[in-house]
């Protein structure tokens, strides 16, 4: 599709059409034109060879494409078209599927887990894909001394260690060994039952990565994916594109449907619907809840919602004063009005937040009171902490749209005003997005803004992730650390009584809102839109779908 200095191109190419037809020339065949459009409706462009260019807007860029070494959903929104995990999971839910394995097995006890691989893979190297590049996978997420652990102090592959228990050597970590069978068939070896074991497997973290990559690029593998995935990585210009071409061939036949896919870096939610229609991108995310009823009357415009999948929060870091006191972190939950940020905010597609965990998932504690917004007895805490004259405190707030915060100036700008009604100056701190995500890994801030999108549909992600001690510089951005609360989440973890798992996480639930680490704010509904042009795509719960099935219609 067309691209910013598209404009440009029309100019060049309606000079070199005048001159041929002066000159009595051949036509080019480079002729598609997006003038003479009538009813609002957009029309397909292509390449400047013919090809079809699917460009998908968005409101930053990626941190790293190497899926195990972040956990920014804009890089795996880029990795889920290039690489590959053992499973998938449906289009449209969290139920898994087949993906680089096309069947499995495991043992009544839940200890053994066999997987039949797809034979006949290359990765876009023209390496076979096989059991042992899986181990080799593996082995490097799961031990910091592989030769292919490009790691920074042990944490670059932190989602390897929330989801599987922790690392080598580790004695939390679930698995015991893994044997390759034969070159299509390979045996993973628990220690103990993980009750979502097979949506691991099935998640952007662990994708299947060239060994010869590895060996190749190294460190660098981080800026050069390769996979077996519907298309290959071409180039990356930071905080612009990313291009992706067509992997002729791929294991799927007829995909992928386009030849090329550009990840297009617009940070201004406006100024990306102005895009989309104009013509300049095809699919865009991080759509102003505001806008959503425009675009849904807006002839040659579709409008999309994601699942109601995540939580928007404000973290608060309890190892740094004045936050390690509870009393200061839960007079600042009573300090902000969480339904009238959802209210004003959010246009109708997000509801207020009492829980790390959407109400949608099993072990969802209702039963939580939640904090009321409530001045006077955000007043009575701070008086209790000392604080009765007040205090000064920064709030660092991201620069990029996020899917549960489509405008996080705003919200920043809200929770100032809340705040200083009871006596707490606030200072907003803005950082670009990559730096924003390593200075709250390392504890820089006192008070930050984010979230957190489910990946795999097991309330493990939310409350692991976000909450437990073990993660604590990684995904816990809170410093939040809670023997009880951990104990709780461990045996969940293990457990493969789904109820018995339910009443854990409801326990810790109850906890952790006692103990304040966070003001969970809203969990949204995300809105995206496309031209009316984009058939076949599927938005996932998980912010990260495919789209080799998307077809541009000419």
């Amino acid at each position: 599709m067309k691209f910013r200095f598209w404009a440009l191109m029309v100019l060049l190419l309606a000079f070199m059409l005048l001159f041929a037809a002066c000159s009595g020339g051949e036509d080019t065949g480079a002729t598609d034109e997006s003038d003479g459009d009538s009813g609002g409706e957009a029309e397909t462009e292509s390449g400047s060879d013919g090809e079809d260019v699917l460009v998908f807007a968005r409101g930053g860029d990626s941190e790293s494409l190497d899926p195990g070494s972040t956990t920014d959903g804009e890089s795996s929104r880029v990795t889920k078209q290039v690489l590959e995990s053992l499973l998938d999971f449906d289009k449209e839910s969290f139920d898994v599927v087949p993906g680089l394995a096309h069947d499995w097995d495991v043992s009544d006890d839940g200890l053994n887990y066999t997987f039949y691989l797809e034979e006949g893979v290359t990765f876009h190297d023209g390496t076979d894909f096989n059991a042992e590049a899986v181990k080799t996978n593996f082995e490097r997420w799961s031990d910091p001394e592989h030769e292919y652990a490009f790691t920074d102090e042990g944490y670059v592959y932190s989602m390897y260690g929330t989801m599987f228990g922790g690392y080598k050597g580790d004695e939390s970590h679930v698995i015991e060994e893994i044997n390759v069978v034969n070159d299509h068939e390979i045996e993973f070896i628990l220690k103990q039952p993980l009750g979502y074991f097979l949506q691991n497997m099935a998640m952007t973290y662990f994708p299947i990565t060239s060994p010869a990559a590895l060996e190749e690029y190294g460190p660098e593998i981080n800026e050069n994916p390769v996979g077996t995935g519907p298309f290959k990585f071409e180039s990356w210009s930071k905080d612009d594109s990313i291009v992706l071409s067509k992997f002729e061939d791929y294991r799927i036949d007829d995909q992928p449907k386009v030849d090329s896919v550009v990840f297009e870096v617009i940070p201004d939610n406006a100024a990306r619907l102005i895009a989309l229609q104009s013509g300049e991108v095809d699919i865009m995310d991080g759509l102003n809840p505001d806008d959503a009823a425009t675009v849904d009357a807006e002839q040659g415009l579709d409008l999309f919602t994601r699942d109601e999948n995540n939580v928007g929060y404000v973290g608060l870091n309890t190892q740094k004063e004045p936050l390690d006191q509870v009393e200061v972190r839960r007079a600042i939950n009573h300090a902000i009005d969480r339904q009238a940020i959802a209210d004003a905010m959010y246009a109708g597609y997000a509801n207020s937040a009492k829980n790390p965990l959407p109400p949608s998932y099993m072990g969802y504690n209702d039963e939580v009171e939640g904090y009321e917004y409530d001045l006077e007895r955000a007043q009575e805490l701070l008086a209790e902490a000392g604080y009765e004259d007040g205090l000064e405190i920064e709030l660092w707030t991201m620069p990029v749209a996020r899917p549960y915060m489509p405008d996080p100036e705003t919200v920043a700008e809200i929770i100032q005003n809340n705040l200083a009604e009871v006596g707490i100056e606030v200072s907003i701190v803005r950082e670009e997005w990559a730096p924003y995500l390593e200075k709250t890994l390392e504890g820089e801030q006192q008070m930050f803004m984010l979230g957190w999108s489910g990946t795999n549909g097991d309330p493990d992600y939310f409350l692991s992730s976000l909450l437990h001690g073990d993660n604590v510089g990684s995904s816990n951005r809170t410093f939040y650390e809670n023997d009880e609360v951990d104990e709780l989440l461990d045996q969940a973890k293990v457990s493969i009584d789904q109820d018995k798992r339910a009443e854990l996480y409801q326990e810790a639930q109850a906890l952790i809102s006692e103990d304040s680490p966070m003001v969970t704010l809203v969990h949204s509904t995300p809105v995206l839109a496309a031209a009316s042009y984009v058939n076949n795509y599927v938005p996932h719960p998980s912010t990260s779908e495919s789209l080799a099935e998307v077809e541009l219609e000419n």
